[in-house]
């Protein structure tokens, strides 16, 4: 489950080539055109994403595919492109945020039990299970075997309810919530699924980059910041958040939230005006 080979951003907050434009574009859609209306110039985003490292063709691509993808459309005014988010892309904005603001920031309680979603899919449908498991892993389920998934969230019942329907597999599966036994400890159930090992050591690369960054002036604090988001995208989607229970004393993933929340804070303000200004001067031009 560890998310290190796709850290993206140097001590600088730039960008590092594996990092497609088309991703940080979406970075930067939901870090500030998102909260001011939706709304931005063609031109801002072409110099956004040359502040932090892109070339103009690498920023009109990327444009260009997330319209391509229903996320943006154009609209001419003049001689000026603007871009619009669409509802679907708006939803999508806005859904991200919610995950990825609000990831780990309060504790969630557990009461020991596990909810278990068994399903077996044939190797034949090889293409089907995978969806299975992406979807359920998105949602933060680990996996004990190819057809057993285990969460500690008994409130993701809903969810499971409505993956399977969507896979089509309903009739085929059985979901219904456990206790570990005496024979096999909750401790085993946690390492058998998920890969907390490669979890922490992503977080721990997160804490080293960012404990360490200290921008100075407003276009060095719009690239940390974006590379800040960027890179915390994707833990919301790698970490189970599991009750503090099954986790290690002073888990990393705790100094790492509290240190991207402090970060985000602390550089907010600046890296916005900064994005503003950038809209300012491209619809003046």
């Amino acid at each position: 489950m560890s998310i290190g080979p796709r850290q993206v951003t140097d001590l600088n907050g730039v960008p590092r080539p594996r990092a497609s434009a088309k991703s940080v574009l979406l970075s930067v859609l939901g870090e500030f055109v998102l909260p001011s209306g939706g709304r931005v110039w063609s031109g801002t985003l072409v110099s956004a994403l040359n502040t932090v490292g892109f070339t103009d063709s690498n920023a009109r691509q990327a444009a260009t595919r997330l319209a391509s993808d229903g996320v943006i459309r154009s609209g001419r005014h003049g001689r000026q492109v603007r871009w619009d988010l669409t509802e679907s892309g708006y939803q999508l904005l806005k859904t991200g945020a919610e995950r990825i603001y609000h990831f780990g920031a309060k504790p969630r309680q557990w009461d020991r039990r596990w909810l278990v979603v068994s399903c077996h899919v044939p190797e034949s449908q090889r293409e089907l299970r995978r969806l299975l498991h992406r979807q359920l892993g998105f949602v933060g389920f680990g996996f004990l075997s190819s057809s057993l998934a285990v969460s500690p969230h008994l409130d993701l019942e809903p969810d499971v309810g409505e993956i399977l329907d969507r896979l089509g597999l309903t009739q085929d599966s059985l979901v219904f919530r456990a206790e570990a036994g005496q024979i096999t400890a909750d401790e085993s159930l946690v390492n058998r699924s998920w890969d907390l090992d490669g979890l922490a050591s992503s977080y721990q690369r997160f804490v080293d980059e960012y404990s360490a960054l200290h921008p100075s002036g407003s276009a060095e604090t719009f690239k940390a910041l974006v590379g800040l988001v960027h890179l915390w995208r994707q833990f919301p989607f790698a970490d189970p958040e599991l009750p503090f229970e099954l986790l290690a004393p002073n888990w990393v993933g705790t100094t790492a939230r509290t240190l991207f929340a402090d970060r985000r804070a602390q550089w907010s303000a600046q890296a916005g005006e900064f994005f503003r200004q950038l809209e300012a001067d491209n619809h003046r031009s």
